[in-house]
């Protein structure tokens, strides 16, 4: 049973340590979320040990704000993103979410191969490159101011289609483990599921608020609309998450269906106060979670150097080859978009130590490589969106 006062001292050591990590990222023009992640390494297991590896398995207290963080960050976004922008830059969204799957399934099946995993094995691995963090994204593009950018747009809408097929890859890998075979029929009907839900939530729900939101007025309450969106936002996320889909998915749905509400502008500055409180956890804990004990020596080290690099071009390529026809510049702005793995490739990685399909040094690799191009996108992607001449255009 947790005690609730060394909870609360846990909650009061992480909350200071991501206003200090982010106050010295901003110092350095860099964006906040940097900050915080590292404050993360630093406050976590492998350095100053505040935290402590029981305190950010699944489940636990820290581990579950942490998840309701990064599940308020998207519903924020997607309050800020409304469909018909979305549907502007539909085919250009799933060209980037198909080929930024593609190939970094492709280099990391490669890689693995060739460091002596079988076939099978070395396609579990792959999947771990597979995944966008939409949630370190979305948080630059917030800080930046930049989620009306048609970038933006198909960042987002992408990396929809990149859970999806993610989600569909890692259940291909898993049936492979030990020698079973895949049912393709069963993933047909996951994934005209997962297609379903979001079509008929995303499409359905917003077509549905936009022609009548006077609902949310009934209630006295100051922030009863708040309240209401809320609730369809945890709502929305349980049940993303039935259909296969990460959480974030359907937080993202509520907030894009809340956008079409006449409420619109005045959700958005009521729930500014609580990611103000609750997202910087998210980054935290996703900091804390690398163990940098399993990576000294020169030999790990150069082997994290390679798996960052194939992770960080192979996204890059995908997502530049799928939006060139917005221009060079605008691809190149997605391409940085879509590399951070944040917590999908730590997810992936725990799958596969609970499985035994690799040790502690390769899931230290694969998680330390998530974190990397967590934290080494966002200066990046804020330095190329603050250039004029990096604007991109309508597609056509």
């Amino acid at each position: 049973m947790h005690d609730p006062s060394s909870i609360l001292f846990t909650l009061f050591i992480v909350f200071v340590a991501a206003q200090i990590g982010g106050e010295i990222a901003q110092r350095l023009k860099l964006p906040g979320v940097v900050g915080e992640i590292a404050a993360g390494c630093a406050i976590g297991p492998s350095l100053l040990g505040w935290i402590t590896p029981a305190q950010i398995l699944p489940g636990t207290p820290l581990d579950v704000l942490a998840e309701v963080g990064v599940i308020l960050l998207l519903f924020a976004v997607g309050l800020e993103t409304r469909l018909e922008d979305l549907k502007k830059v539909g085919k250009i969204a799933f060209a980037v979410g198909v080929i930024g799957v593609i190939v970094p399934f492709a280099m990391g099946s490669v890689w693995a191969h060739g460091n002596g995993f079988d076939w099978d094995r070395s396609l579990f691995v792959a999947a771990a490159f597979v995944a966008t963090s939409a949630g370190i994204t979305a948080r630059v593009l917030q800080e930046l101011g930049a989620l009306q950018r048609v970038e933006s747009k198909v960042i987002l809408g992408a990396a929809v289609i990149d859970d999806i097929l993610a989600m569909l890859l890692l259940g291909v890998v898993v049936s492979l483990q030990g020698g079973g075979s895949f049912d393709a029929a069963h993933l047909l009907m996951v994934l005209a599921g997962a297609v379903g839900f979001i079509v008929v939530i995303g499409w359905g729900g917003a077509r549905v608020m936009r022609w009548n939101s006077r609902w949310l007025d009934v209630p006295l309450g100051p922030h009863s609309p708040l309240m209401i969106v809320l609730a369809l936002c945890l709502g929305l996320a349980c049940l993303s998450t039935v259909f296969g889909l990460a959480a974030i998915i359907g937080a993202f749905l509520a907030g894009m269906i809340a956008s079409e509400t006449r409420q619109q502008h005045t959700l958005e500055q009521q729930v500014k106060p609580l990611l103000a409180l609750l997202t910087p956890f998210f980054f935290v804990v996703t900091g804390s979670k690398i163990d940098l004990h399993e990576l000294a020596g020169a030999e790990a080290l150069l082997m994290l150097a390679v798996v960052t690099a194939i992770a960080v071009v192979s996204k890059l390529v995908g997502g530049w080859l799928g939006s060139l026809p917005l221009g060079t510049r605008s691809a190149t702005i997605i391409g940085f978009g879509m590399v951070p793995r944040g917590e999908v490739g730590i997810v992936v990685a725990s799958l596969g130590l609970a499985a035994g399909v690799f040790d502690n040094r390769i899931y230290a690799l694969i998680v330390a490589m998530s974190l990397l191009t967590a934290m080494l996108t966002p200066p990046i992607l804020a330095w190329l969106l603050k250039r004029p001449e990096a604007g991109g255009g309508e597609p056509s």
